[in-house]
């Protein structure tokens, strides 16, 4: 029942709000963070790709049970520094005991803070993470969030949300709102123009997750894995090294042909290789839906969009 109301609540777009025992914090820990896990470690593994960063301090904004801690410990392994801010004591008490429990003596020392109000005043850290908190705030809250966390950011800022069209747009939101005041789009845009997706679509990833058997239980699930969809920006301070294009689903595999559509600096193109193109054919074969390409990879491109 408590599995099921998780579930429920974060499809809805809710938050931590929901937690408001031990037993529903067990049930987000059963339901939840192995997906928002997966795709933290997917936008981090994207963030590696463009960015040389080693940071050595972590904010981790409205933390729930340490989940992005966890990940961005994974990630980066020079993190000695890890910060967390979530005003839930359950949720705190959960990620506490995991942290006590952790492998790697950072997060064993790692604090919590109780309150992340929309202007929370705290040293910046080389990197900040908001993970699946910014639908947690009132529409007007955003600006002054959004704000609050780059000045929080000594380096690189992470933001994010469920794939949902809701969770997209408040990542635009953010986006352009911290362009205004200097940050660098890092990924998952090859560029800092507005989002050349136009409704119903949007843009999102997904990251796939094996589920274990008790992970099925609790979920009423048969199958053995799961699909987290997400959304996400990462900002930085100093100009990034960006990808030339951003594989926006999954390509499209026929007989003859592998076709993709990507994101690039001149908008949305549809890229294409015959089976008989050979080489650009296999590298084409290997993309996934996220994958930052190459521009020497994108020379059969037609405008889409």
């Amino acid at each position: 029942m408590r599995a099921a109301a998780q579930s429920q609540n974060y499809r809805a777009g809710g938050g931590s709000q929901a937690i408001r025992s031990r037993d529903d914090a067990l049930a987000y820990a059963f339901t939840r963070l192995p997906a928002t896990y997966a795709a933290a470690i997917a936008v981090f593994n994207a963030l590696r790709e463009i960015c040389d960063l080693e940071p050595r301090s972590l904010l981790d904004v409205g933390a729930g049970p340490s989940t992005a801690a966890f990940a961005a410990s994974e990630a980066f392994a020079g993190l000695a520094d890890i910060r967390l801010l979530e005003p839930n004591a359950h949720m705190q008490e959960l990620g506490s005991a995991l942290l006590a429990q952790a492998a790697r003596p950072a997060l064993r020392a790692a604090s919590y803070h109780g309150s992340f109000a929309p202007r929370p005043a705290v040293a910046p850290a080389d990197l900040v993470v908001a993970s699946y908190v910014a639908g947690e705030l009132v529409p007007n809250e955003l600006a002054s969030f959004a704000q609050a966390l780059w000045a929080a950011t000594a380096q690189v800022l992470v933001v994010i949300e469920p794939g949902t069209p809701a969770g997209y747009g408040r990542i635009m939101q953010i986006r352009g709102l911290l362009i205004g005041g200097g940050a660098h789009v890092a990924a998952p845009c090859p560029h800092e123009r507005d989002c050349p997706l136009v409704a119903p679509d949007w843009c999102h990833f997904a990251q796939r997750l094996p589920r274990l058997r008790d992970h099925q239980r609790v979920k009423g699930a048969n199958v053995p894995f799961e699909d987290e969809k997400f959304s996400y920006v990462v900002l930085s301070r100093a100009p990034p090294r960006r990808v030339d294009a951003r594989v926006l689903a999954p390509p499209k595999l026929t007989k003859s042909a592998v076709t993709a559509e990507l994101c690039t600096a001149q908008g949305v193109v549809t890229d294409s290789a015959a089976r008989r193109d050979g080489d650009d054919y296999r590298r084409r074969k290997s993309w996934r839906w996220g994958d930052g390409v190459s521009r020497s990879d994108t020379n059969k491109c037609d405008a889409a969009g």
